[in-house]
């Protein structure tokens, strides 16, 4: 899966882009067959502002903002929002394929 980095009105340092990759893949890991992630940086204001965004393969994208003081603790917000949407999506498919069993008859 390849993970892309943008940085917009601002600069970001080189660990934080190793960072932002090494989140990328690790998302990539909870969702089913993920063809791409982006990591966008931003400044709105005084805010330092993180979009994830994860795309599927079949067709769905997965969106989540973040903002914080600096764009470590923006991207990690972003992190832990992204992961709730993949896991409640992967619950959501397990359920149903698999819906649980009804009263014998």
């Amino acid at each position: 899966m390849e993970t892309s980095i943008t940085a917009r009105h601002c600069e970001i340092s080189d660990t934080l882009r190793a960072h932002a990759a090494s989140i990328g893949e690790r998302i990539g890991a909870y969702a089913p067959r993920p063809i791409d992630s982006a990591v966008v940086f931003d400044v709105e204001g005084p805010q330092r502002v993180a979009e994830l965004r994860l795309h599927l393969a079949h067709g769905e994208v997965f969106v989540a903002h973040g903002d914080g003081p600096d764009h470590r603790t923006a991207l990690d917000r972003a992190e832990e929002r992204l992961k709730r949407q993949v896991t409640r999506a992967s619950d959501r498919f397990k359920a149903l394929r698999h819906p649980q069993a009804s009263d014998p008859v």
